[in-house]
């Protein structure tokens, strides 16, 4: 439980721009993680995460620039290991994984921001990936191929 829910600390704070522990508990508990707020606390300080001042004088969370690249090599890990197979269906990928890695599986697919990518939706063992279009789905598979089976 507590490295899913440090994914999704990582996965929230990557994409929204996160100023308090309140808003994190909140997000996190709406995402299916019962955290308080001393956990949350103690998670940020144990991740090493830190606030950042943007241009508009308001601060928000952030990763270190070390655990990026060091999460970045623990999500290629994730697909090259952790995919089963996956198939287009429309403008949908679905991924099979192995039993209890997909909500990992779809984070790091969201971490790396593909252009492809609309949005991810993780059960146990499969990710729906929705993507544009078709092509873009495609286009998608080629990413994961070169990840999954190192070509």
């Amino acid at each position: 439980m507590k490295r899913e829910r440090r994914e999704e600390i990582v996965n929230l704070i990557t994409k929204h721009r996160i100023a308090t522990q309140e808003e994190l508990v909140e997000r996190l508990n709406q995402s299916g993680h019962c955290v308080t707020q001393a956990t949350v606390s103690r998670d940020i300080r144990e991740m090493k995460i830190t606030k950042v001042t943007d241009d508009r004088g308001g601060s928000h969370y952030v990763m270190p620039p070390g655990n990026r690249e060091n999460l970045s090599e623990k999500y290629l890990v994730m697909l090259t290991n952790g995919i089963k197979r996956y198939e287009v269906a429309g403008n949908l990928l679905v991924i099979r994984t192995i039993s209890g890695t997909a909500m990992s599986i779809a984070t790091a697919i969201d971490a790396f921001a593909w252009p492809e990518v609309v949005g991810c939706i993780a059960g146990d063992d499969t990710v729906f990936v929705a993507t544009g279009n078709q092509e873009a789905a495609e286009q998608l598979t080629v990413r994961l191929r070169k990840h999954h089976l190192g070509e």
